[in-house]
This record gives structure tokens, C-alpha cells and sequence, in this order.
């Protein structure tokens, strides 16, 4: 108790605190997920590796039908492969449009398709159109994202195609679309689909009219671009690269690139060369801003995030959040001088499996846990002390206009009382007496700010949130 007393001080007295993290449980029930996107409102959306999309409500609760379920197309067979990410279009609340990355249950191939949502609110299964179709020679190193930029193009994360160090040296060959990041335009007219255009495009692609690349091409030299993310501030890039043998890397580009970048695989795996050889010796390529290796013990195979961008974690602010499968370390990014960057791990978890990265309507993060089919909620770790008998507790919403609920259905203990406080520790509220598990409290007479909530349950357990009141 003494340590919650000690940073209730610290948190009364400044807002700058140390660049650590919890996770909070937000939901769980999910199998195998692989992927997580908002459509522009306060829910989740979660792709499951077997071909289904559920969605989570902004009370952490899932909704019990599915939003998508294309089991019957895609692959079982384990590994890579199976439904690896989704993207909602721009105009998803006018269109209804999202699109799909997924391995087909046939050839085994890489099958980037477009659903549409049905007239009930949740997808229509018989609404896919395929917008391209991409052969893949082994079943390793399938895996990739799906994000639009914000010039409104589809970007899309291609693998090099599998085995062990690129054999026909595929990320290099700009005639294979394996091994890139990929640039279309998605905005075809219903004629142009029955005519057989199922995208475009765009004219400042930087091979556009070169015979001896694909039009498609944005940047090229990727080994097996697990997530990529755009920061919703800056616009900027970030791709974290699965290594080969010892170098995993994390690679940013500004928001006023022309593309084109040659990341270097299978010349280079991070800033290490991989293989010697003439045409290696030619090539220029994007060295990557951070990297970390096996040999460290970080890890094996990184998980690519997002830029912290939210307005409840302040210290988290424009940090990049990347995770290891391997050996579930979570770690940042952190650009120290215009330029520079350091990278830092700050949470050791086990046995989770960290496959993604989220990022909610208003800038929050998640990660989930692909072994057991968890979304966890990314916090400031002197912010959300939670204990066991309290983390279950959910508050929304965060930000707050007009009132604030707590939900304890989940948990065994009754909250006994609710604090509010402002930033320099005055007791500005108090809430005690409560029967129900799910409280609804008014937050109207309270200013636009930073506030602290402080729960506490008839256990004496105690746990500290920030608020933030719109």
C-alpha cells in the first residue's frame, strides 16, 4: 500500500512520469486473433487467424454474432497462414466497404479482397470481390497488413515468399510483388469491376512505366513485414521487418516520401550484411532507424505497432510500440534528438504471443495476446495500478463529456467507492454506497481537463485511472 500512496503524490504533484506500461484486460474470448482496426467509431474490430471478424464494443464486451466469417475460404494449415488483416475504407460509414488479407484454403495463395457491410450492420459474405490474387511458393513469410494511407491509397505488406533466405531472391525483383509495399487505388466504379478493373493505379507510384517493374510497387527489400502502421499525426511510415537469422528491424519513412525505398533484404538484415555479392554491393538502401538482435535475448520475431498518438497516456506520447512473438518483450521507439532514435523494452510478459497492435478511434492502444485470444489495454504503469481483485473494473468512456460508468460485472467484489481528484490531488468528488456492479455517474459539473479516478472495492483494494473530461 505504501507504493500506491508514494505515486498518488507523484501523480498529484506532476503529470511527467517514467515511460512504463500495464497491460489491463479489455477482452477475452477471442481465438487466435491476428489483427485489430477501428472503422472510424468507438469499436474494435479483431481479426481471427481462422477467417472470422468480431467486434468489441467500446465496454470491452464482444458481440455474440460475428461480423465476418469466411472460414470455408481460408486456410487451415497453420503457420502464417489464414486471415492475417483487415482495413476499413475512409468512407466505410457512407460505403459500407473493408478489405480483407487472407491465405485461400485452394492454392494456398495470398487473396486481397473487398466485403461489404449488409443492410443488419455486419458483413456480407456473398459481397466479396478479389483485388488481387498473389501466388505464394512456400507457406512461410505469407504474412502482412493491410492500412490506408493518408493520401486515401490502400497499402498492403507483402511477405518475400518464404524458405530460408529468399532462394530466387524475390524481395529484390521488382517483376514479383513478393517481398513489398504494395499501392493501389481502391476507388473503382462498379463498371470497371464488371469489366474486370478491380483497382488503379495511382500516377505518382514511383515504378509507374518502368518495363522492368510492377506499377504496384510503393518500396521494396522487406523479408516478412508482419504490421505496418501510418502515425495519424505525422503520416509517417513505420514497417517493423521480420529478421532471418539474428537482426529484427523497425523502419520509418516521412509522410513526404515519393517511395521507392529499397529496405535491403536479402543484401542486408538490419544494418548487417546478409549476403555478398555484385549486385548486393549496387544496390542504396533504407537503413532501419532501430533494430535489436537474437543474440540480445530480445527475441526472434517483432510485431509491428503504432505511434502513440492518444490523449490519456501523456508520456506515452509519440513513442512506436512494437512487440516479440518469441519472447513477449513489449518496447518503444523513441526518437531522442531530430534523427536519432533509441529503442527500450519495458514489459516481459510469458507465454501471450503478441500479434498485433491496435489503435482505437481516439488514438489508444491494444495489443493481443494470439495465445490466449486476449486484447489488452496499453497504460501508463503509475496510472493504472490495478490490483488483481480490481483489474477487471472497466471505466468508460475516456474521454468523458457528460457522465462516466463502471463496469464490475466481472469481477467478485463490490466497488465500495469513487474518487475524483484534479491533477494537484483536491478532492473534487465522492461516490460511495453502491448496490448495482454496473454505475453511472454524471460528470457534468466537471470543467474540460485531466482528472484522477481512484476505485476502490470492499476488499480494500484500490485502483488509480486518469480521466478525460471533453
Amino acid at each position: 500500500m505504501k507504493k500506491i500512496i508514494f505515486l498518488l503524490t507523484c501523480c498529484f504533484t506532476s503529470l511527467t512520469f517514467a515511460q512504463d506500461i500495464s497491460l489491463e484486460s479489455f477482452a477475452t474470448g477471442l481465438s487466435n486473433p491476428v489483427n485489430v482496426k477501428h472503422a472510424g467509431d468507438d469499436r474494435l474490430f479483431v481479426a481471427e487467424i481462422d477467417g472470422i471478424i468480431k467486434v468489441i464494443n467500446a465496454d470491452g464486451s464482444v458481440n455474440p454474432t460475428n461480423f465476418l466469417n469466411i472460414d470455408d475460404k481460408v486456410s487451415d494449415s497453420g503457420g502464417e497462414r489464414g486471415l492475417l488483416a483487415m482495413a476499413f475504407h475512409p468512407d466505410y460509414a457512407t460505403n459500407g466497404f473493408f478489405y480483407v488479407n487472407y491465405i485461400d484454403n485452394i492454392n494456398q495463395d495470398t487473396v486481397i479482397s473487398r466485403f461489404t457491410r449488409s443492410s443488419v450492420g455486419i458483413a456480407d459474405s456473398n459481397s466479396e470481390v478479389v483485388i488481387l490474387n498473389i501466388s505464394q511458393p512456400f507457406s512461410n513469410h505469407n504474412g502482412g497488413d493491410l492500412h490506408f494511407g493518408p493520401d486515401g491509397y490502400l497499402y498492403i505488406s507483402l511477405g518475400d515468399g518464404g524458405s530460408v533466405g529468399d532462394p530466387n531472391n524475390r524481395a529484390q525483383n521488382l517483376n514479383t510483388l513478393l517481398g513489398k509495399m504494395l499501392r493501389i487505388d481502391v476507388d473503382v466504379t462498379p463498371e470497371q469491376i464488371t469489366a474486370g478493373t478491380t483497382y488503379l493505379i495511382p500516377a505518382d507510384n514511383p515504378f509507374v512505366s518502368i518495363a522492368s517493374a510492377l506499377d504496384e510497387i510503393w518500396s521494396y527489400g522487406l523479408r516478412n513485414t508482419w504490421k505496418f502502421s501510418f502515425d495519424r499525426t505525422t503520416g509517417d511510415l513505420w514497417t517493423a521487418d521480420v529478421g532471418e537469422n539474428q537482426v529484427e528491424e523497425i523502419n520509418k519513412v516521412n509522410a513526404s516520401s515519393t517511395g521507392g525505398e529499397n529496405y535491403g533484404w536479402k543484401c542486408f538484415e538490419g544494418n548487417s550484411t546478409f549476403q555478398s555479392s555484385t549486385a548486393c554491393n549496387m544496390i542504396t538502401h533504407e537503413t532501419p532507424i532501430a533494430q535489436y538482435t537474437h543474440s540480445s535475448g530480445a527475441g526472434c520475431s517483432i510485431t509491428g505497432g503504432y505511434v502513440y498518438r492518444g490523449s490519456i497516456q501523456t508520456t506515452l506520447q509519440g513513442l512506436y510500440f512494437f512487440a516479440d512473438f518469441c519472447s513477449d518483450d513489449i518496447g518503444y521507439v523513441e526518437e531522442t534528438t531530430p534523427g536519432n532514435y533509441d529503442i527500450s523494452f519495458i514489459e516481459d510478459e510469458s507465454g501471450l504471443g503478441f500479434s498485433a497492435f491496435g489503435e482505437d478511434v481516439n488514438g489508444e492502444l491494444y495489443i493481443v495476446s494470439f495465445f490466449q485470444g486476449a486484447l489488452l489495454k496499453i497504460n501508463e504503469d503509475n496510472l493504472s495500478l490495478d490490483d488483481q481483485l480490481v483489474s477487471d473494473i472497466k471505466m468508460y468512456p475516456n474521454p468523458a463529456k457528460n457522465n462516466l460508468t463502471f463496469n464490475s460485472l466481472n469481477t467478485s467484489n463490490q466497488i465500495e467507492s469513487i474518487t475524483i481528484h484534479d491533477v494537484q490531488g483536491k478532492l473534487i468528488a465522492t461516490h460511495s454506497n453502491f448496490e448495482e456492479r454496473l454505475i453511472t455517474i454524471s460528470t457534468e459539473s466537471l470543467i474540460s481537463g485531466v482528472y484522477i479516478i481512484e476505485i476502490s472495492n470492499t476488499k480494500g483494494d484500490r485502483s488509480i485511472r486518469k480521466l478525460i473530461i471533453e
